[in-house]
């Protein structure tokens, strides 16, 4: 997986758009079952910031543990790839800085989620 979001670039640092931690949003219906996840990275129940992960496989011992909201599903294949092939030191930072310049957002995971409980 890749951790990102601190804005200071060490990987410890960043706050929330409220300037403290905020509550987790577990669904039970949403889990790390699939290549790309998103979710917020946190240091603990209630801890979430501005870090947030992208999960290159499934991650089941992930599950109610983190808040997802979202799905990499343009260019999952492309730019996940390229992400997991960035060389890193021995404690797993990249060599070379990975940059997401733009996101779109396609869908509500939140209301697929929901729908796809009620079939």
């Amino acid at each position: 997986m890749v951790q990102t979001g601190d804005p200071t670039g060490q990987g410890k640092g960043g706050q929330s758009i409220w300037g403290k931690p905020f509550t987790d949003e577990i669904r039970p219906t949403l889990k790390f079952n699939a290549r790309g996840i998103v979710a917020m990275a946190n240091s603990g129940p209630d801890t979430n910031k501005s870090q947030f992960f992208i999960a290159y496989s499934k991650q089941p011992h992930l599950d109610g543990k983190y808040t997802i909201f979202g799905k990499v599903i343009d260019g999952a294949d492309s730019t996940l790839d390229a992400m997991e092939k960035v060389p890193v030191t021995n404690k797993n930072r990249p060599l070379s800085e990975i940059k997401l310049t733009h996101i779109t957002i396609h869908a509500n995971p939140i209301a697929d989620a929901m729908l796809a409980s009620k079939r």
